[in-house]
């Protein structure tokens, strides 16, 4: 059998309905993800995130971190639950965007680093931006092919004229 013959297009093309539940399992990782960062910031305290932002001379540091936490969590539920991820990738792109211009891209890219390996195990050196971006890859994807079946998108009324994503 021909290789073309074996991988082509209608050998391993998507059903309908199939395509529908494509993007759950990015939805649980970035909302997922989001939660996590968002309830860890809150479980500490806001104000000791802001703390790190003020060393990092990020410019009122003290809303701004309230206000980040506000999206990770706000943001992150929206994601797992499927509803208004254009308008809630905004922000969440611009929490995104900050971290990895302030924090991430003095690192290079690769998240995970060997700093050394040593009788006691390994050691890891800064995490690069290599997360970043798969996130905002997972969010774009989101805002622009929609929630798929299992969301909220699917039971919430639309105004008229506005098709719901499929």
């Amino acid at each position: 059998m021909r290789f073309r013959q074996l991988f082509s297009r209608t050998t391993f093309s998507p059903s309908s309905a199939a395509a529908g539940w494509a993007p759950l399992p990015i939805r649980l990782i970035v909302g997922l993800g989001f939660l996590a960062h968002g309830y860890a910031k809150l479980s500490r305290g806001p104000e000791s995130f802001g703390v790190v932002l003020q060393t990092l001379g990020v410019p009122v540091p003290q809303l701004l971190a309230w206000l980040t936490t506000l999206v990770e969590l706000v943001g992150g539920g929206a994601v797992l639950a499927g509803a208004f991820i254009p308008l809630a990738s905004v922000p969440m792109a611009i929490v995104l965007l900050t971290a990895l211009f302030t924090v991430h891209s003095q690192y290079g890219f690769f998240s995970v680093k060997f700093a050394e390996v040593t009788a006691r195990g390994i050691r890891f050196g800064p995490v690069g931006y290599e997360i970043i971006l798969l996130y905002l890859g997972g969010l774009a994807t989101l805002a622009v092919g929609g929630p798929g079946r299992l969301s909220l998108e699917t039971v919430l009324p639309r105004p008229k004229g506005i098709e719901r994503s499929r």
